[in-house]
This record gives C-alpha cells, structure tokens and sequence, in this order.
C-alpha cells in the first residue's frame, strides 16, 4: 500500500493555505493523532465539522486504513483563521508490513486554544497536483 500510496502522490508539491467547507453530516473512522509517524508527508484536507467541544474541530480526509496508516494535526490559529496541517504515514507497529489497499474516509480532532467561532479553517501544506 505504501508503494501505491508513494505513485499517487508523485508529482505532488505544497500548495498554498485554501478555505475548507464545513462538513456537519460527515461521517467516517475517527484516527488519532499520531506524531511519531514512519515516512511523514502531506496530507489533503477535505473539509471540517464542529464539535461538542468548542475548543475542536474534526478535520476530516481521505487515507489508508486505521490498522496501517495514521495521521498527525499540527493547527495554527490568528484572530481571522484556523490553519491545520496534516501529515499522513505509516504506523510504526505496521512499518515493513503490507497494509491492504483500501481508502478510509477519516477525521481527526484537533484541539484549539480559542474556540472557532466565524473564523475560517484553512488547510495548509495541502498537495498540489503538478501533473495538468
């Protein structure tokens, strides 16, 4: 999966911070976050949703399944905007193990110092594809 993973982002440069939409109907596995990832890259964000929590988002993208793959949060936060990073990679109890090759629709919550009130959420260090 990691080869398969490795060919669809190949090409693939960061992108400039862009406006996620709002998601509050999305549904999808839930991943923890994982700092200590095996081989770290960039991870697109889809969208966001609002938590019980005032003090989260749900940050919601498209990877590998939860028993290989993970994901890691990093937000920065001004008066205005909500900037999240993610970064995808392999767990390292699953490096050097073959992953099964399915995409899982997942989240991640990621905590904020302010609540998100109208401030916009935007996705930085999203993948650009360089291929058109």
């Amino acid at each position: 999966m990691a080869a398969v993973l490795a060919a669809a982002t190949a090409g693939i440069a960061a992108a400039d911070t862009v406006e996620l939409p709002e998601r509050p109907d999305y549904t999808g596995v839930l991943f923890a976050d994982h700092p200590a990832l095996v081989d770290p890259h960039p991870l697109r964000a889809e969208s966001w949703s609002r938590l019980a929590d005032e003090h989260a988002i749900a940050v919601h993208f498209t990877t590998g399944t939860p028993q290989c793959y993970g994901v890691h949060a990093t937000v920065t936060e001004t008066p205005d905007a909500v900037v999240v990073d993610l970064q995808g990679g392999t767990l390292p109890e699953a490096a050097g193990r073959a992953g099964i090759m399915i995409a899982a629709a997942g989240s991640v919550e990621v905590g904020l110092q302010q609540p998100v009130g109208d401030r916009k959420v935007l996705a930085g260090s999203q993948p650009l594809d360089k291929s058109g």
